[in-house]
């Protein structure tokens, strides 16, 4: 099909097996087209949305106004954009629904103070709920403010958190663990990029700066995440000089930080204002990614095939396979985990002990404990481990008898070099003794 315009800041979500592209901003202009790509047979069309009759823009246009920094969230069978920035715009925020049995716009009537309007927010579904943080106004002033929408209700709660909250900004990342924690990563103001992790209890609303394991990734901004399972995947972004090149995961549970990939050059995955979106086919599971702006807009596609070992619920031994789909950047997943086995009756050696490690999550009262796993299961993976740390065990000691081989000859060849110095040394020595004013100098 016909590839969408190269974007940036656009919104984008899954539903039903298709991937939905929506506004976003080419060369400073505001875009208002709808594009779909059908992950089954991977092509692109473009759909011809009107705005549902009745609503209060459909006496001035027929399409939905453009906007760019918005957020597109999917519940149930249909989707909702919600804020963004526009050529003239509102008050408050701006929620619209689209329904793809229709192909029809509705602005969603809300009830409560809406937020003010803004764009480079973060919009999170928590249940039945839309929970919405910072962005930068239409004043470029920017925002640290909490609201919460109630989709059953459609109606806006402004939250009052205790705690010391984010600074504000825009274009940062967020998600949702356990359905209690919300997660609030990186973004920028005019002049910074941030790379703190922020916490906020949603049941009890107080904000946390908790301790991060692995390494601390650095500041960025207009980047992008998805969450699979337990893993926050973070791709792409900027930092006011370049785009970031790293794919980075979190684990919620722990909150440890990997490296999975890095890209060279100058390539969409090292972009700002691109998307990254989850969705599982035939029963595999992907990250697709659109879109973004690293010096040129982009809206080309590749793949990256990705095998994850993940001993102790650490990234380990990758295998990489990249491939060209043309058009979407898409990350295939296939995650084995290997656990200690919970009988304690088993010697277990120094080596096994770091590498095999329980897993972990973290309970309804916030602590991290261990998942208690039948003994029988728990057998087989232990096996399964045990056979892979042998088969890298006699991988390493191979290697090391290798590199002892390759010092020892390099010591003969030190010493038989060490030799020949000192002969040469002896002659000048002796010719410099022979010398009639020697002893003079």
């Amino acid at each position: 099909g016909q590839r969408p315009k190269p974007r940036y800041e656009h919104g984008a979500t899954v539903l039903q097996d298709k991937m939905y592209i929506f506004g976003g901003n080419h060369n400073g202009r505001y875009l208002s087209d709808l594009q779909v790509l059908d992950l089954k047979s991977l092509t692109w069309s473009k759909v011809d949305a009107k705005l549902q009759a009745g609503t209060s823009d459909s006496a001035k246009t027929a399409q939905v106004s453009p906007c760019a920094g918005h957020s597109l969230i999917s519940c149930g069978n249909k989707f909702f954009s919600v804020a963004g920035h526009t050529k003239d715009p509102s008050d408050s925020i701006t929620v619209k629904e689209f329904d793809p049995h229709t192909c029809t716009w509705s602005i969603v009537k809300t009830y409560g103070k809406p937020p003010v309007s803004r764009g480079g927010q973060s919009v999170t579904l928590v249940g039945t709920t839309l929970v919405v943080f910072g962005g930068e106004d239409a004043k470029r002033c920017l925002l640290n403010d909490l609201h919460i929408l109630d989709l059953e209700t459609m109606t806006w709660d402004d939250v009052d958190a205790i705690g010391t909250p984010p600074a504000p900004r825009s274009d940062h990342v967020a998600a949702c663990h356990a359905d209690r924690y919300l997660l609030i990563f990186g973004g920028g103001s005019h002049a910074t990029c941030f790379n703190d992790l922020h916490v906020l209890d949603l049941q009890t609303m107080e904000w946390s700066r908790p301790k991060q394991q692995g390494p601390i990734p650095s500041p960025r901004a207009g980047h992008a995440g998805a969450t699979v399972g337990e893993n926050w995947y973070i791709v792409g972004g900027g930092n006011n000089k370049s785009g970031v090149s790293e794919t980075l995961v979190l684990n919620m549970s722990t909150l440890a930080w990997s490296v999975v990939s890095t890209v060279e050059g100058r390539v969409p995955l090292a972009s700002e204002g691109m998307t990254l979106l989850y969705s599982n086919y035939s029963g595999e599971d992907y990250l697709i990614s659109f879109g973004g702006y690293n010096g040129r807009y982009s809206n080309e596609v590749t793949g990256i095939l990705l095998i994850i070992y993940m001993p102790g619920n650490r990234f380990q031994n990758f295998n990489l396979l990249f491939y060209s789909a043309g058009q979407v950047y898409a990350l295939k997943l296939s995650v084995k985990l290997d656990l200690q086995s919970s009988t304690k009756d088993q010697p277990t050696s120094d080596s096994t002990s770091r590498v095999l490690e329980p897993e972990v999550e973290i309970s309804q009262d916030g602590k991290i404990r261990e998942i208690a796993m039948d003994n029988a299961d728990s057998k087989n993976r232990n096996d399964e481990a045990n056979e892979q740390l042998l088969a890298a065990l006699k991988a390493e000691k191979d290697e090391l008898e290798a590199t002892l081989n390759r010092e020892g000859l390099q010591t003969v060849q030190l010493k038989e070099e060490i030799t020949e110095a000192e002969a040469r040394n002896a002659e000048l020595t002796k010719g410099t003794s022979s010398c009639p004013w020697a002893t003079c100098r």
